[in-house]
This record gives structure tokens, C-alpha cells and sequence, in this order.
């Protein structure tokens, strides 16, 4: 495959940043398309070129590291899957491929198509979190009845790997698919009411100070997710926040 690779460049945070123009000759379509760019830095530095500077760990979905948007969608243009999982076979020869990093407010561009999502981790050590002191006491996982719709559901939510995709897609720049998949995590178990009000409080808060926008209700958080997650722990994140407040 020859692919025609239009790729945003950018120095550093303070830098203008523009669109450059890569050509790519002999794609297989059973790479990966992190695998892909791999081979374009490797013809840069062969060139003596400065190479194309991505996020990247596991590259098995799992971390959400990988955080690109291609072509106007995050992570490209199959459904539930990272960039990482989306393979050179989605596209055709002499396609044209555009490849961008997130934009968003609290997600500053760190250089080329590499993000800094440290917002996430803030809200998480604002209380995505279980602190009850188990110290001596310690009790077997079956130890506590939990209905198994409740147990299914917080497993749902706790498959959210805080790639950034749902705020990448949203024309508020929300975050609150995140944020509701982490209280719905917690919300939902025995372990996590303990402490669930001043969670939600806290991490609520927290999603405010970073500068991300409300929710639009138009669902394409969802959509682009690469790990399915539901509006419904919006739904129930606004739920939570209502009881804390009484």
C-alpha cells in the first residue's frame, strides 16, 4: 500500500504547530497502525529527519496511551478499539490519512501528537479511591453479598482505560464519561459507599478545575469509546452528586 500520511507537527506546548506531508511506500495491511508509524520514523532517522513523537505503551488496548485522532475520529475508524488495535487493512492504497493529536483545553500538546493527560490523574487522586483501613481484618472477596447485575455493571465501568477519546470527541471537551465510569465503579459496590459522597464531591470538583466542559447529551462520547462505555454512568454520576449534596 502507498499511503499519503498528513501528520500534525508541533515543537512544544508554545510552538505554532503546523501540517506536514509524509509519503509511505510498501504498507502491509496486517500492520498495526502504530506499527505503520514506526516505519515512517524509521525513514525519517534514516534521513536525518526528526521523527514523529506518539504515545505509546502496551499496544494491546489496554492502557490507552495511544491516543490519536485519525481522520476526525479518536482512535480511527473501526468501533471499541484503540489505535493500537486498528490495523493498515481499515485503509486502502493511495489513501490519504490525516493524524492528529486530541484537542482539548486540559489536555496541553506536549510536542507533535503527544498529549499531557495528567488532568485524569488529578482527578483520580481527588477520589477515585477506597481509604477504609482493612488492617487486621481482612476478609475473602466472597465475603460480602453483591447482587451480580451490581457487580456486572461495576466491572463495566471499571473497564474505562482513561485514553481521553470521550473528551476528544466532545464539543464541550467533557470528561464526564470518565469521571462518571470511575464513581459508578466504586458507587456500585458495598466497599466504595463508605466514602461515595465526598468521591463524587471531590472528584466532580476537580473535573471543573481542570477546565473541561459540561456534557452535550449527544452520546458521541459513547460512540468513539474504545471500551464501550454507557452514558448511563453519566446518569448515574449526576444521581450520586444530587444525593451528596443532601
Amino acid at each position: 500500500m502507498k499511503l499519503t500520511l498528513k501528520i500534525w507537527r508541533q515543537k512544544d506546548a508554545n510552538d505554532k504547530g503546523r501540517i506536514v506531508d509524509y509519503e509511505l511506500d510498501n504498507v502491509s495491511p496486517d500492520m498495526s497502525f502504530l506499527e505503520m508509524l514506526d516505519i515512517l520514523n524509521q525513514q525519517l532517522i534514516d534521513n536525518r529527519e526528526e521523527p514523529v513523537a506518539f504515545d505509546h505503551d502496551c499496544r494491546e488496548g489496554i492502557c490507552g496511551t495511544c491516543s490519536l485522532f485519525i481522520n476526525g475520529r479518536a482512535h480511527g475508524p473501526d468501533r471499541e478499539i484503540t489505535a493500537c488495535q486498528l490495523h493498515m487493512r481499515s485503509f486502502n492504497d493511495g489513501d490519504t490519512i490525516y493524524i492528529e493529536p486530541w484537542r482539548a483545553k486540559a489536555f496541553p500538546i506536549v510536542k507533535d501528537l503527544i498529549v499531557d493527560r495528567s488532568a485524569f490523574d488529578r482527578i483520580q487522586q481527588a477520589g477515585g479511591f477506597i481509604s477504609v483501613n482493612t488492617s487486621g481484618n481482612t476478609q475473602d472477596a466472597n465475603a460480602i453479598p453483591i447482587a451480580k447485575e451490581a457487580a456486572d455493571t461495576a466491572m463495566d465501568a471499571a473497564t474505562c482505560i482513561g485514553c481521553g477519546a470521550c473528551v476528544a470527541t466532545c464539543k464541550n471537551s467533557s470528561a464526564m464519561l470518565f469521571v462518571g465510569a470511575k464513581v459508578s465503579q466504586y458507587a456500585l459496590l458495598p466497599q466504595g459507599q463508605v466514602e461515595a459522597a465526598d468521591r463524587v464531591k471531590n472528584m466532580v470538583a476537580q473535573m471543573d478545575l481542570e477546565g473541561f466542559g459540561n456534557c452535550t447529551n449527544t452520546g458521541a462520547c459513547e460512540v468513539e469509546c474504545p471500551k464501550g462505555i454507557s452514558l448511563e454512568n453519566i446518569a448515574r454520576m449526576n444521581r450520586e452528586l444530587i444525593k451528596a449534596a443532601f
